[in-house]
């Protein structure tokens, strides 16, 4: 890590109100170094960036935001990456804004590993959530850190999988690290500060809000390799970090589900569009280029054993994978309410299906 004095120069300048990140990515290339700039005279300054900018520079940052943050620093789990930093993830170094300082918690080898961006809805199906844990799951075995943004939803069943896998997972926030947002994740929050990591671009004390989780997007698919894409809606924020994903040469997946739900809509426009249609955890490590699974691990991670009667297992197959309700289930099994019914139960209790609102009931692959 860099002597503190660099540090916070790094802090000074990154930390004054009115100069964007352009204006810092510019100054840096015209003065070489944060000290440079914050020492250069305003006829300097002003010939590479605006006159308020210059203006802004000169006025300096808030001094009680570096004292915060060089407190901050003291947690020796605690850091801040800049854009000269070794550590700096190499990928997200490549896009066109990358930002010129990450503030970090957590484990800073993850930012070592190849990773992939695992996004999707908020309002997730049990069949998306448990898609989104299982591959998570078994694509951090496999190696690869999952990153996600700690949404409600996808993200948090993604983050929980990858965590449980041997690569680990990193979340990317829209808010200053000493803020969790949403506050139903500060447990997963805790957990990832200890055996992942999370980043973010924005100082601390930054509040949760809407403008900075779509730039926020942009370094969950900037810092991967590929982005998989497990449910969204057409209008889902997941599309758009997709649509980053694709304008950052990166390489976009998606999951198919059942024609008649909203949350397929997103992915099945992704893959009428050229996205990589994903079966299964080989499909991502083909299109990542990454050595095959053994045939026993593919096995495990493509198929999922019944310990069920026959006539569960009846039910289970008439179900099917799409949402279906109780009557609709009795026509296809001819069977009566009371067994569906009672069957239902069992199937529920043992991990198999879940139960939805207005009385349906949906499969959930383990």
């Amino acid at each position: 890590m860099k002597h503190a004095t660099d540090i916070e120069f790094w802090l000074q300048l990154c930390l004054i109100q009115g100069v964007g990140d352009e204006s810092i990515r510019r100054l840096l290339v015209a003065f070489g170094s944060p000290e440079a700039v914050l020492s250069a005279p305003v006829k300097a300054l002003e010939s590479v960036v605006k006159k308020s900018v210059a203006r802004h520079i000169k006025d300096g940052p808030d001094s009680n935001k570096v004292t915060a943050t060089l407190a901050w620093l003291e947690d020796a789990t605690n850091s801040v990456i800049t854009l000269a930093d070794q550590d700096y993830p190499a990928r997200l170094l490549n896009i066109i804004d990358p930002p010129p300082i990450l503030y970090f918690k957590g484990r800073r080898e993850l930012l070592k590993k190849s990773s992939l961006a695992v996004v999707g809805s908020r309002n997730a199906t049990p069949q998306g959530l448990s898609n989104a844990e299982a591959f998570a799951e078994s694509i951090s075995n496999a190696g690869i850190c999952i990153v996600s943004g700690m949404a409600l939803g996808i993200d948090t069943a993604a983050h929980r999988g990858g965590l449980r896998g041997a690569a680990g997972s990193i979340a990317v926030v829209g808010t200053g690290l000493d803020i969790v947002y949403p506050a139903r994740n500060h447990s997963l929050a805790h957990q990832l500060a200890r055996d992942g990591a999370l980043i973010s671009e924005l100082p601390l004390g930054t509040p949760p809000v809407g403008k900075n989780f779509p730039r926020r997007n942009r370094i969950i698919s900037g810092m991967s390799q590929g982005c998989l894409v497990v449910e969204a809606a057409m209008r889902s924020g997941s599309l758009i970090t997709a649509r980053q994903a694709l304008e950052q040469g990166r390489e976009v997946l998606a999951i198919p589900g059942s024609i008649h739900s909203p949350l397929s809509k997103g992915c099945h426009a992704l893959i009428k569009e050229g996205a990589k249609l994903v079966e299964s955890i080989q499909d991502i490590l083909d299109e990542l280029n990454y050595p095959a699974i053994d045939q026993g691990q593919r096995e495990k991670n493509d198929t999922a054993d019944l310990d069920l009667t026959n006539e569960n297992t009846w039910l289970l197959q008439c179900l099917g994978h799409d949402v279906v309700d109780v009557d609709t289930l009795c026509v296809r099994s001819g069977l009566t309410v009371e067994s569906v019914s009672a069957m239902l139960l069992t199937l529920e209790l043992d991990g198999q299906i879940a139960s939805l609102p207005g009385g349906c009931y949906q499969r959930v692959a383990k």
